[in-house]
């Protein structure tokens, strides 16, 4: 596997703070961002690029892991168990080498070869299970789709994994599917799937989170006596109550019937409504003369 500086995408140096970082993917971010760059294939992965970089060095855990193993950092653990295992055999008399070194950039399973390829003290050969390789996937869904939990159907290496999408899911938002990567080397497990999710804009609601943003166009006569209005939502038409007196732009919150919180039964967002008053055009001459007393009433 060829051996990715995060570091060196981000534009950053080791030392850079957890703030550099959050700035650098940003900027970045927005600069190759694919709606930005529709048909630019260059800019599409050095998006998927940054992300990744993003997803690692953001992370305390995963970002010592990287220092630490370079490329391997996926292994980590692997690697720890195996060196248990090495000092073991070395306490125990049986011929084992001792290992030191930093594996920045360097060949994790080189070290696996040298530690577990060679004899044992029973003369049996001892050959090293290595994971399979990860797998990296996109998935693009409307706010409507992200709204309801409901089943895809991918296709990988030609094998069709039908995955449940549960209600929520955010934009940018990657999750694992253990054991559908690469099958494994000399017998090991499988790597895992990872789909990253991409929600697109809906031309009717906005997503904050698990709020919705919405706006809904009212009459002057509503807007000045009050009434009710209409709205279509995602779970269906939504009576509101329009009080007298209502200026344009005025904003209105429903309680509960915003976006679903991921992976949280029966728990919702708000819905926050922004009326729009229509005034009246083409006035016959009636309706002008009424007006006109209207405004000298006032």
């Amino acid at each position: 596997m060829e051996f990715i500086d995060y570091y060196k995408i981000l534009g950053l140096d080791k030392n850079a703070s957890s703030d550099d970082i959050k700035k650098a993917y940003r900027k970045l971010a927005r600069q190759y961002h694919p709606d930005l760059n529709p048909n630019d294939k260059e800019a599409h992965k050095r998006f998927q690029q940054i992300n990744e970089a993003n997803e690692v060095l953001s992370d305390p855990e995963k970002r010592k892991k990287y220092d630490q193993y370079g490329k391997d950092w996926k292994h980590a653990e692997e690697f720890e168990k195996a060196r248990q295992q090495q000092r073991q055999y070395a306490g125990s008399g049986a011929g084992g080498q001792t290992f030191s070194g930093d594996f920045e950039g360097g060949d994790f399973s080189d070290f696996f070869e040298s530690l577990f390829g060679g004899r044992s003290s029973r003369g049996r050969q001892r050959e090293t299970r290595f994971k399979g390789q990860d797998y990296q996937a996109e998935l693009h869904l409307g706010l409507r789709d992200a709204y309801t939990t409901h089943q895809r159907t991918l296709t990988i290496d030609g094998k069709n994994i039908r995955i449940t999408i549960p209600a929520g899911i955010e934009d940018g938002q990657k999750i694992r599917l253990k054991g559908y990567g690469a099958p494994g080397i000399k017998g090991g497990p499988a790597g895992d799937l990872y789909i990253t999710f991409h929600i697109e804009d809906d031309p009717h609601f906005k997503r904050s989170a698990n709020d919705l943003y919405t706006t809904a166009t009212i009459d002057l006569y509503t807007a000045v006596l009050g009434g009710e209005t209409t709205i279509h939502t995602f779970s269906g038409k939504l009576k509101l109550k329009v009080p007298p007196g209502t200026q344009n732009d005025a904003k209105v919150r429903v309680k509960g019937k915003g976006f679903p919180v991921y992976k949280q039964e029966d728990q919702f967002g708000d819905l926050y409504v922004t009326y729009k008053v229509k005034i009246p055009t083409h006035l016959s001459e009636k309706e002008k003369e009424l007006f006109t007393e209207l405004s000298k009433l006032r």
